[in-house]
């Protein structure tokens, strides 16, 4: 009888990160919808995100190797395609797409600063779902963000004829404890605890979905009022940006004959934007009216990042 029972705990256990991983867009919607109807409940996680995408790292450290770090040195010509679309193509689409839909002037400059920013931190742990080029997503994001203090102002001059200042080490700061302080800890873990480590693992895809809920919960609760006013054409403005960026990541890359693993990894890397960091600029330099498309995109792309990681993990499957 007590086997039976031990053996039924074991089933549930298992079964719950087998539901959580099949179910993640349900969880993401239904998580949203609460957190439109009791933001309270989710925006405390806002100070903690930083941790959670940490952990995330962690993890996904152990389930890597230092030699999967070396083969991307192989690959650099894919990387630099990566940083010349995050920086050709988004701030070129933003435009674009401001300027077919009509957007209002404030609308334009938000659309544009996101647009011009680096990779985001997320499109790592989205690439991990998608069961995408994990090494190849963490390089071209670490690639991206070392050049945006340079290229984000450069590309916001260009086309809004404004200039904008980003703190270069506090964002190398933030880059290192919460991307590669944590990835390289998992590495080292993995090297010398390997055997011992693999139980745990078969739980990383479900907790770092779990994160990936409360971040999106988060962001619905921070941002209810304006999410409640519906702004239609903005909202319509990001996601054809994002969608685009998506597309084009992913078209360029199976042109130049890439493999699927590295176009969809291209593809979130190029469609996925820092847009925390767009959001605080446009608030600093231009004023807080556009700052709406970084928050809007905030949401839209880790909805839109969690959809596509579904579609893809179907096809695999």
């Amino acid at each position: 009888m007590r086997r039976g029972l031990g053996h039924a705990t074991a089933m549930t256990v298992h079964a719950i990160p087998q539901f959580i991983e099949r179910q993640f867009l349900l969880i993401a919607v239904v998580a949203s919808a609460l957190a439109l109807a009791w933001p309270q409940s989710f925006i405390w996680v806002k100070p903690h995100i930083p941790l959670g995408l940490g952990l995330i790292m962690f993890g996904m450290g152990l389930t890597l190797e230092f030699e999967d770090f070396r083969n991307i040195l192989r690959k650099w010509p894919l990387v630099g395609l990566g940083m010349v679309l995050q920086y050709v193509i988004m701030p070129g689409l933003a435009v674009g797409v401001s300027f077919i839909l009509g957007l209002p002037p404030e609308a334009v400059v938000g659309m544009v600063v996101v647009g011009a920013c680096p990779g985001g931190t997320a499109s790592n742990v989205i690439a991990y779902l998608a069961r995408a080029n994990v090494p190849l997503s963490v390089t071209m994001t670490l690639a991206s963000t070392c050049l945006a203090p340079v290229l984000t102002p450069a590309i916001i001059y260009l086309i809004l004829e404004r200039q904008v200042e980003i703190e270069f080490w506090s964002m190398v700061r933030s880059v290192f404890w919460i991307v590669i302080f944590p990835l390289v800890d998992g590495l080292v873990l993995r090297r010398l605890f390997r055997a011992r480590l693999e139980p745990v693992l078969r739980y990383f895809p479900s907790f770092s979905i779990i994160v990936i809920v409360l971040l999106i919960a988060c962001i619905m609760g921070l941002n209810r009022e304006t999410l409640l006013a519906f702004p239609v054409l903005v909202l319509l403005g990001v996601a054809l940006h994002n969608g685009f960026g998506l597309a084009a990541g992913y078209g360029v890359a199976r042109l130049f004959r890439c493999s699927r693993q590295d176009a969809r990894t291209l593809a979130i890397e190029v469609g996925m934007q820092n847009s925390g960091l767009g959001v605080a600029l446009a608030v600093k330099h231009f004023g807080v009216a556009t700052a709406l498309p970084g928050a809007l995109f905030s949401l839209w792309h880790n909805l839109s990042g969690v959809a596509l990681a579904r579609r893809w993990n179907r096809r695999n499957g």
